[in-house]
């Protein structure tokens, strides 16, 4: 009961904090345009609470906790023939309600990028170290001679000061002999050794069958926490569109989907491991969140670009028939994947087999 309500609580300030940052972007991008934000609300359906601030905005926290949304004027007005109001969105220039779409994922891209020099900063970048702990095998690591122990200097000419170098060069050399320079009690030694190789959602990437465990954590000063962040978000940002492509375009990885569930029982997982491992995990969501929020589906912020895009191309815009049709198949599609991710959570959950179970 505990775990349950650890997982409930965690998935709920997670959730409450991407959101938050995402509508946030839309929120302040809306007023550097000129455009009257009427509300501002964390959540769907009745407001539990709510305030008015000066501007006129209506600050809400609503019942249904899974997403939320910026009420601007005359959002959705721009192709009727009524007059179009000073400060509403219908009267924005084109570039304008561009940068007020975007500045959504964007804003969570910022913040992953904010939240990952904070950690940095403060508790520090973990890193392993590239020792060797473990060794498949048969592995081509194991075939070349390497021990548990082993400290690897170099892959190839190229040095490995940690662990994730050693993978980032194996990993794009399959198949291929590579001098592996190590120290092994002191004495530095060199071995060629010949990766393997495996599929990873249709790219073939080299292995070498090890392990490394030992880990340190280091404070950066800010000028280096500030590079780091930079290249963590790049390189989540990096595997995220190679996962989404995978997916999309070869149907890879769609039994790995998440929904809310799976969120929320991660969420609940990495609380447990403390504060740092949660933000840790609200920065990699952040990146997710930002990227799948580009994808050019009508309904979600790419789908929305896509229309400013063919806009600025033909000149006009798109007609309001189409454009409801395509909100209306972009909806079918964002509810089939919702329906879709909640089966694989149940399933992962074990809740299928105990329905199939119980009913023979």
């Amino acid at each position: 009961m505990t775990e349950t309500i650890r997982s409930i609580l965690a998935f709920l300030v997670v959730l409450g904090v991407l959101v938050f940052f995402h509508e946030l972007g839309h929120y302040l991008a809306a007023r550097a345009r000129g455009v009257v934000v009427e509300a501002f609300s964390i959540g769907f359906g009745p407001a539990l609470l709510s305030w008015k601030a000066k501007s006129g905005t209506v600050w809400k926290l609503s019942a249904l906790p899974l997403g939320g949304y910026v009420k601007m004027q005359g959002w959705g007005e721009e192709d009727t023939d009524a007059p179009k109001l000073p400060g509403s969105f219908a009267a924005a220039s084109l570039s304008s309600k561009a940068i007020i779409v975007a500045a959504g994922p964007i804003a969570n891209m910022v913040l992953a990028f904010v939240l990952f020099t904070g950690l940095f900063v403060i508790a520090g970048k973990v890193q392993v170290q590239p020792v060797l702990s473990k060794i498949t095998a048969g592995a081509p690591a194991a075939q070349g001679g390497l021990l548990a122990g082993d400290k690897i200097l170099s892959v190839g000419g190229i040095k490995t000061p940690h662990f994730d170098d050693i993978q980032r060069i194996v990993m794009a050399h399959p198949d291929t002999e590579l001098v592996i320079s190590f120290d092994r009690g002191g004495v530095v030694q060199s071995k060629e050794v010949k990766t393997g190789h495996k599929d990873a959602g249709g790219t073939e990437i080299g292995v070498l069958g090890v392990e490394g465990d030992q880990i340190t954590t280091t404070r950066l000063g800010p000028v280096a926490a500030v590079a780091a962040a930079a290249q963590q978000t790049w390189q989540l940002t990096v595997e995220t569109i190679s996962g989404l492509t995978n997916l999309i375009f070869r149907g890879q990885g769609a039994g790995d989907l998440g929904g809310p569930l799976r969120i929320a029982q991660m969420s609940g997982q990495v609380a447990a491991l403390g504060v740092t491992s949660l933000v840790s995990f609200i920065a990699m969501l952040s990146v997710n969140l930002g990227l799948i929020n580009l994808v050019p589906i009508p309904i979600l912020d790419g789908g929305h670009l896509l229309f400013y895009a063919a806009e600025a191309v033909y000149g006009k815009p798109i007609s309001k028939r189409a454009q409801d049709y395509s909100m209306r198949i972009g909806f079918a599609l964002l509810i089939s994947l919702f329906a879709f991710t909640t089966v694989n959570d149940l399933t992962q959950l074990g809740a299928v087999h105990w329905v199939a179970h119980l009913f023979g």
